[in-house]
């Protein structure tokens, strides 16, 4: 028993058409093009955009309390503080960390105990010619908050270095 298609009816050769158009597409799929036609210059839909220049590169590195209290946000430089021994570059939060910033007097600091105290006060803060703060007096609550804004920075500012004791290299 031998199995006939005829195809002089129009339902059999729309179904063959169909068919053969199913595979071309399968096998050659439409592929748009998606290069811009002309370089954007300003935000509509996306970043899809290369900026106008690279953003400075931020290096790792070692700061000392002394070396670190020259990025105060002064004269619009860099602003970095750090919490418990870890460097974060809060340039970004210019408003809150800046010499007007109600945070102010963290830049270019250790911010460890005001942060851990949840205090902007001066006294918050260690000279920076006397050895790290220990924070040894810290209760469970007040390292727990300091630990909080670990977090919060991490994920919102760039780590960009670690604080150590004055003398060391």
């Amino acid at each position: 028993m031998g199995l006939s298609v005829d195809f002089g009816t129009p339902v059999n050769t729309a179904l063959l058409v169909y068919i053969l158009y199913s595979v071309q597409r399968i096998i050659l799929p439409h592929i748009p093009d998606l290069t811009p036609k002309s370089v954007p210059t300003e935000f509509k839909d996306g970043y899809s955009w290369m900026p106008k220049s690279h953003p400075p590169s931020i290096l790792y590195q070692t700061y000392t309390p002394k070396t670190l209290v020259k990025y105060d946000g002064k004269d619009g430089g860099r602003i970095l503080l750090a919490i418990d021994g870890i460097v974060f570059d809060v340039t970004a939060g210019r408003n809150f960390y800046g010499p007007d910033g109600m945070y102010g007097n963290f830049a270019g600091r250790d911010a460890s105990r005001g942060m851990a105290k949840q205090s902007f006060d001066l006294a918050m803060l260690t000279p920076i010619d006397q050895p790290l703060d220990k924070l040894e007096d810290l209760d469970a609550e007040e390292i727990e908050n300091m630990r909080g804004w670990i977090q919060h920075f991490s994920h919102k500012y760039v780590i960009c270095g670690k604080l150590v004791e004055n003398d060391a290299t």
